[in-house]
């Protein structure tokens, strides 16, 4: 571990498991070579440290038990008081080039020798997330060629992955916990689970063990302390991540509040946190081909979650989804288990700050899957005269009950992780605002005049016959084959810089939520806009959102699947549980939201958008708040939930609506769909199925079935 005082005149035999390479004693600096392991019993490990003092050689043993999985190994309270009574400016040999490991609180330095043990890095960086620190970075980044300056604007970076690399990983992302049931759901033998995957605490060990020990050897192991939300906020929570890659670092640091104050919480409280251990996979000296100078390791990738021990292993990738542990990992899986455990919700939702000609403001949260328009929602340019949206987050809300028996939320992040085809000053004027300086983009094209291209901006470039440079590291120009970006390309920005940011989006306490939304891709049968029936309906309609498949994650393809609350691939524990969570919170004295489904994207036979969406989804909004302020007269019933009666929804100045195909709700489709959603109740719930949300579908199917 690190340096040590011990009495060199005596053999010692302690409980500690230390690799400690050098050892002060009281008279003078004793040093020592690698120490040696020896098995002597059933489980036990020997240490041998030999300690060169005077030319004379003595050896100091110490005593412990080794854990099956070596990656896992702990240092004990007592143990690591003895080994870090004096500690020096390194760390097991390893040497610490920025940062004060003794300032650290106890816990802190623990976790990092503990897992610098394991990883075997070269050196140790502690971030402080200063602009020296990041631009310190980005100039190591752009030496190795890891980074491009994008030269038409002010510190816009662009970085291409190895094409292996480009996404999140769904088929290997997996929930650690002795009981199965606590993470998936009782689903039917031979049935393979689609809201998380289970692993027993057994193979994970020998998982980590096939690939963390020595994994970051020749490499800079950064120490990445972060808040998410506002730092000693009431809902906040801090992690700390572990990571060999400095394109995490760069990230992270948009994406959450990060570095010297973080820590200056910790030592306050001496508070818990999230241990996130990432590394891209490939120690040094390289044995495989580096791409694009991105290491990542495809075929042993692994990303991995401990609810219980609030941890999180992320191995091979360094996509930002697998590899920026705030985000999916943290914000979602592990803290709607902290949320669990203290009463609270961790959602795949934007928040948004709406107000009317009235002057009054009101917050909204809508939970869509990933590339669906939450971020296009968040940053709404309203069509309509007297409207304006302000942002508070576009992809992770966590929620609280207030005293006052309100939901509250705030956005735990700091920045935006967007996908990049499709934006434009068109589509989303705010976002395009977002990134104009201080921000990365991954897998996008390049243009000869040092800007940013993809899909999506050929009506706004400069010079159309432009030479680019595609994600690909490949000549391009517009109208050859192939795609300029990626699908899946990102830009990351700092929240602050979007000019609707909202002034209280880092409140810490949160904004109240009058209005929760669901919705997805569905291009026939689902109506613009309904509202459900009551709290548990509305868990019903959530459970059984659906949407085309899209480019952040590895499907591919048009089917439409089911992505339950947006919330599939990010289910921290079991579904089932999930369901009955929520019901719970909505329990007197809490005073619930409504909640609304929507439907962007219905088409009509010949595939045309039956919506022009966009800006002009406020008019959805504005029917949706005045349904929150008590409207009656506004909507009618439905099997489905309240629909808006025709003529409700401000239509001014859009051209022709086919208002009675947008609004029909089909019999056919809708039975069908009733039936294909109890088998995937029966498939992908099980037992696990809370009567409660059986019972919705029972009476939405005979609703239905009484239509005429």
């Amino acid at each position: 571990m690190a340096c040590a005082r011990i009495d060199t005149e005596h053999t010692h035999t302690t409980n500690a498991f230390s690799t400690c390479k050098s050892m002060d004693s009281a008279q003078g600096v004793a040093s020592l070579t690698r120490p040696q392991f020896m098995r002597s019993g059933v489980g036990v490990v020997d240490v041998e440290l030999r300690v060169e003092k005077g030319g004379a050689r003595q050896r100091v043993r110490l005593r412990g038990n080794k854990m099956a999985c070596r990656s896992l190994t702990q240092i004990k309270d007592e143990d690591f008081a003895v080994v870090s009574e004096i500690v020096t400016h390194k760390q097991n040999h390893i040497p610490v080039i920025k940062g004060d490991f003794v300032s650290l609180p106890k816990h802190v330095q623990r976790f990092i020798a503990e897992k610098a043990e394991v990883m075997n890095p070269a050196s140790i960086y502690i971030c402080d997330g200063s602009q020296q620190e990041c631009d310190e970075l980005i100039a190591g980044a752009l030496k190795r060629g890891m980074l491009v300056p994008l030269k038409a604007y002010e510190h816009n970076y662009l970085c291409r992955t190895d094409p292996r690399d480009v996404a999140r990983v769904e088929s290997k992302t997996w929930m650690i916990t002795p009981e199965k049931y606590d993470s998936v759901c009782h689903t039917p033998e031979g049935v393979k689970p689609m809201m998380g995957q289970w692993m027993s605490p057994e193979q994970f060990g020998k998982e980590l063990d096939d690939r963390f020990p020595g994994c970051m050897a020749g490499r800079t192991m950064f120490v990445i302390p972060y808040s998410m939300g506002p730092v000693g906020g009431p809902l906040s929570k801090i992690g700390i991540e572990l990571t060999d890659s400095d394109y995490v670092v760069l990230c992270m640091r948009i994406m959450t509040r990060m570095g010297e104050p973080v820590l200056k919480e910790l030592a306050k409280t001496n508070g818990e946190f999230v241990r996130c251990v990432h590394s891209v996979g490939v120690p040094r000296p390289e044995k495989v081909q580096v791409v694009n100078n991105w290491p990542c390791n495809p075929e042993k990738t692994m990303i991995a979650h401990r609810p219980a021990e609030r941890e999180i292993w992320s191995f091979g990738s360094g996509y930002g989804g697998n590899s920026l542990l705030g985000k999916k990992c943290f914000a979602l899986r592990i803290a709607m288990n902290i949320g669990y455990d203290e009463g609270w919700m961790a959602e795949h939702m934007l928040i948004m700050g709406v107000t009317g000609p009235d002057g009054h403001e009101r917050f909204v949260a809508a939970a869509f899957p990933s590339a669906c328009g939450k971020t296009n929602l968040a940053m709404l340019q309203p069509t309509i005269p007297g409207w304006r949206v302000r942002v508070i987050g576009d992809d992770i809300a966590w929620m609280k009950f207030g005293a006052d028996g309100r939901l509250y939320a705030i956005n735990p992040e700091a920045g935006f992780f967007g996908v990049a085809p499709g934006t434009s000053h068109k589509t989303n004027p705010m976002a395009m605002e977002s990134f104009q300086k201080n921000s990365i983009f991954t897998n996008v094209a390049e243009t000869a005049n040092g800007e940013y291209f993809w899909e999506g901006l050929e009506n706004e470039i400069k010079d159309p016959k432009v030479a680019m440079t595609n994600w690909l590291g490949q000549p391009w120009h517009i109208g050859d084959e192939g795609k300029a970006a990626h699908p899946n390309s990102r830009f990351t920005a700092p929240a602050g810089q979007c000019p609707i940011i909202h002034p209280d989006w880092e409140k810490p306490e949160g904004v109240p939520i009058e209005a929760i939304i669901f919705g997805g891709r569905r291009p026939e049968g689902v109506p613009l806009v309904f509202e459900s029936r009551s709290w548990v309906h509305g868990i019903f309609v959530g459970a059984c959102v659906k949407s085309e498949a899209t480019a952040a994650a590895e499907h591919t393809g048009k089917q439409v699947m089911h992505d339950p609350m947006a919330m599939r691939p990010f289910m921290g524990y079991n579904f089932g549980r999930y369901m009955r969570h929520w019901m719970k919170l909505g329990q007197p004295p809490h005073k619930v939201p409504k909640i609304f489904h929507v439907n962007w994207f219905r088409q009509s036979a010949d595939h045309k958008f039956l919506w022009p969406g966009y800006g002009d989804n406020i008019r959805v909004i504005d029917w949706i708040l005045r349904r929150c302020a008590g409207e009656t007269d506004i909507a009618e019933e439905t099997p489905i939930g309240f629909v808006p009666k025709k003529g409700t929804i401000n239509l001014d100045g859009l051209p022709h609506v086919d208002w009675d195909e947008l609004m029909s709700i089909p019999k056919a489709y809708w039975l069908e769909d009733m039936v294909e959603t109890k088998q995937f109740f029966e498939n992908q719930v099980g037992s696990d199925l809370p009567p409660e949300i059986a019972k919705e579908l029972e009476a939405q199917t005979e609703r239905i079935k009484a239509l005429h």
